[in-house]
């Protein structure tokens, strides 16, 4: 089943989206994807992939934000080959 991937080195974990989810990273245990690790707020961020093999990251009010590619953002379409950053994680995404 075709989705989207990401993958951190450290801590090493894997998130895999399938097309049509909706998933949120955070600390907590509300959040999907629990990331437990510096600066991660408690619900940082949700992933939407959509049925048109797009995949948008938003915002939760996080207290230090997101970045793609190292530019800081409340919202932003990924593609394949972009660094999602969450606190001091960063994730490659990837589709497959």
């Amino acid at each position: 089943m075709a989705g989207w991937i990401l993958k951190s080195a450290d801590p090493e974990m894997t998130l895999r989206m399938a097309p049509d989810s909706i998933k949120t990273i955070g600390r907590s245990a509300r959040a999907e994807f629990i990331v437990d690790a510096a600066l991660v707020s408690r619900l940082h961020c949700r992933l939407t992939a959509d049925a048109s093999q797009q995949l948008l990251v938003e915002d939760l009010e996080s207290t230090n934000g997101i970045f793609v590619n190292g530019d800081k953002v409340e919202r932003a379409m990924l593609k394949a080959g972009d660094t999602l950053s969450v606190g001091r994680v960063d994730f490659s995404v990837e589709y497959a």
